[in-house]
């Protein structure tokens, strides 16, 4: 991938690009979030993305978060539309112990999660975003080679072009430096389903 085809949506104060990584600086109280459960509505961090209006295509990033400390530090991948029409995928931190690997779907104005515990030694994960049509599926690795399910959902407002990329944000009163690197654009890797056909 050309990094440098990427567009900024709330460019950060402290960030360092070369041909194949990105290191952004998270500043406190950034986040994405909408309104379910939380009642607020979050929408201030920093995204790096690039467009395109292909319908089925796959895109992998690695992420480091070596320096994440504190709760809800964060940083992973995201399709991001509008304020109110998003998914994303990270590992939170939350303790010495644990962290949560987790996916937020957001559909006309209301987010939710799905979560996982992981343990907090675990600082580098790798994610692969798929699109066919206007579904989507994430899945997740730690050795960039064997891939796991995280989520299928779908986005109603991804009819046509979409921007993709990473973030990086701390919603409480924190600051880290992720690192993004070995993104891909490749052909779709979700495969078309072979199982039971659609209803009539």
């Amino acid at each position: 991938m050309n990094l440098k085809e990427m567009r900024w949506i709330r460019e950060p104060k402290d960030y360092k690009m070369t041909e194949d990584h990105i290191w952004i600086q998270t500043e406190p109280h950034t986040d994405l979030w909408q309104r379910t459960y939380y009642h607020f509505r979050n929408d201030n961090a920093p995204l790096l993305q690039m467009e395109t209006q292909d319908l089925f295509f796959s895109f992998v990033v690695k992420t480091d978060f070596t320096d994440s400390h504190h709760r809800f530090d964060q940083c992973g991948i995201i399709l991001y539309l509008d304020s109110e029409n998003w998914l994303k995928a990270s590992v939170e931190y939350e303790n010495d112990c644990f962290g949560h690997l987790g996916s937020v779907v957001t559909n006309q104005g209301y987010s939710d999660w799905a979560t996982v515990e992981i343990d907090a030694s675990i600082k580098t994960m790798w994610y692969r975003l798929s699109r066919r049509e206007d579904d989507f599926r994430i899945d997740y690795a730690m050795d960039g080679i064997h891939y796991h399910q995280m989520r299928i959902c779908h986005l109603a407002k991804a009819v046509d072009s979409v921007r993709f990329g990473v973030y990086a944000c701390s919603p409480e009163d924190s600051s880290f430096w992720a690192c993004f690197s070995n993104l891909q654009l490749m052909a779709c890797q979700w495969q078309a389903h072979d199982g039971q056909q659609p209803d009539q």
